[in-house]
């Protein structure tokens, strides 16, 4: 119903990509932890909080981090890269399956020379969306990058989708 309201009051997200800027910052923070907490079940609420501050630390050295925005300017998804990898994906619930994933995604790679993507092995719709985009799956670690036991399937562009 929520969904519905927000939807019927215009709110769509706009359909442009625009650079995320530090004011932006805690915003992402939210749609990170809201995407998070919709999507990676397999996390503890311990672990949330340990991966929490750890992304708002990154966030300035990403070197390209981009986003579309909703007509209230909000941050609705957002996608950072770095060194040719996107490092991070995340859309807020609200705007899941709309195609904002794909418009990002897009954008890295055609624009931002994306051609790398790890992804937890537990989140099987990121998967199959990396999958449905022309990502393959071309390694694997049992550790993720801070050595918790969340595998990471590691994936590279094979064809444009």
């Amino acid at each position: 119903m929520v969904l519905d309201l927000i939807r019927m009051k215009g709110n769509m997200p706009q359909e442009s990509i625009s650079p995320v800027n530090q004011e932006d910052f805690p915003r992402i923070v939210k749609v990170w932890e809201a995407s998070v907490r919709e999507t990676h079940r397999f996390l503890s609420e311990a672990d949330i909080q340990f991966f929490k501050p750890l992304i708002s630390n990154e966030l300035p050295h990403i070197a390209d981090l981009v986003c579309v925005r909703d007509e209230a300017d909000q941050v609705a998804g957002f996608v950072g890269v770095a060194e040719g990898k996107v490092e991070m994906l995340f859309i807020h619930p609200i705007w899941r399956r709309q195609g904002i994933g794909r418009q990002l995604l897009d954008y890295a790679v055609k624009r931002l020379g994306a051609t790398k993507v790890d992804v937890n092995e537990q989140n099987e719709e990121a998967l199959e969306f990396y999958k449905r985009m022309g990502f393959e799956v071309e390694g694997r670690s049992e550790l993720d990058s801070t050595g918790r036991p969340f595998p990471l399937l590691h994936m590279h562009l094979g064809k444009v989708a």
